[in-house]
């Protein structure tokens, strides 16, 4: 398995990225630039790129709504010239919250919208004359919709690669289906790899019998938080404090796409309660709200042996490559942890 790490969007981008070149020493193989209604993830990854040498660097994730599918193209490939062929375009549909509430677009059709953001940046870095017609998408502009002036153009750098890495995060069946059949990986949040065939296997199985072969095997992403110690349980209180905001207050009562994973794994009643108390502005009551198996089954912490456990137990549900978010204390630990991990799945 790869060994990849995010990092945060709400602060500490300095520090993380004067730590980068001691992680990339330890294993460290792939770096996570988040965009939320935060700064925006490409200022970022471009500065990372000239920190690194080999370390890959990737969004996770840009949201399609807040860019042209040909903007997106056209970054993708600038991140991966600066960064000499090192960049997945991690892309996702985020929220009607943040969609409509932040960049005051119409959240409309988000599967179809996302097919469609795909096929257009794979033209663009082959660098055809780009043309397409589509449901959300009309490039170019016909005579009706504009001055009639626009021609197909293409792009006018040679791209580092004709083809970079798309992930794709997704959690209900179709997306998921969507994404295991046009993206070259697929991203999940709160993966709990005991029930990962029983939540995902179907849809993952429709995608792939759809699958282009040219692809390659899908890669699959997960997400955990880590800390390797017999004296590390005090810090899965993290772990509980992001489960909630995202549970709880990551979306509209109504429309929660972390509460109904949260509900697919069995605990409905605690969704609920989680949801409740977080939106009433009771957060700790919220995150204590949160199951413990929960907590356990979605992070690596815990002494070396429990850690091993897990990690095995990922392999074994599909995952290819570990998002980890190192909580140890010190960041001599947390570099130690991550140094532990790639020896572990090495």
């Amino acid at each position: 398995m790869r060994i990849g790490m995010p990092l945060s969007y709400a602060g500490g981008f300095w520090e993380a990225v004067d730590d980068l070149p001691d992680f990339e020493r330890a294993g460290l193989q792939i770096v996570f630039v988040p965009e939320a209604y935060s700064f925006d993830a490409v200022s970022q990854l471009g500065f990372i790129a000239a920190r690194t040498t080999t370390l890959e660097i990737a969004s996770g994730i840009m949201q399609i709504y807040s860019r042209t599918p040909t903007l997106t193209a056209m970054t993708a490939a600038g991140l991966d010239h600066v960064s000499r062929g090192r960049f997945t375009l991690g892309l996702g549909v985020s929220g009607p919250q943040v969609v409509e509430g932040f960049h005051g677009v119409p959240y409309r059709e988000p599967l179809v919208r996302t097919r469609e953001v795909v096929e257009i940046c794979r033209k663009v870095w082959r660098r055809e004359d780009l043309t397409h017609r589509g449901p959300h998408f009309t490039i170019p502009l016909p005579a009706g919709q504009g001055t009639g002036l626009g021609k197909p153009l293409h792009l006018i750098n040679r791209p580092v690669r004709d083809s970079i890495p798309i992930l794709l995060a997704a959690l209900g069946p179709r997306n998921v289906a969507q994404a295991a059949e046009i993206a070259d990986g697929w991203e999940p949040l709160f993966y709990y790899p005991e029930k990962a065939h029983e939540i995902w296997g179907a849809p993952l199985a429709e995608g792939r019998a759809r699958r282009v072969p040219g692809l390659g095997e899908l890669d699959v992403v997960v997400g955990a938080s880590l800390a390797i110690g017999e004296d590390v349980g005090r810090l899965k209180a993290d772990v509980r404090a992001q489960i909630a905001l995202y549970v709880g207050g990551m979306g509209a009562r109504s429309k929660n796409f972390y509460n109904q994973l949260a509900c697919r794994y069995g605990f409905e009643e605690a969704a609920e309660t989680v949801q409740r108390l977080y939106l009433d502005g009771r957060k700790a009551e919220a995150a204590a709200a949160v199951p413990d198996e929960l907590v356990d089954r979605t992070s690596l912490i815990g002494p070396l042996g429990y850690v091993r456990e897990r990690l095995d137990a990922l392999r074994e549900s599909g995952a290819t490559t570990l998002n980890l978010t190192p909580l140890a204390e010190g960041r001599a630990q947390r570099i130690k942890d991550i140094e532990t991990v790639r020896a572990l799945v090495t």
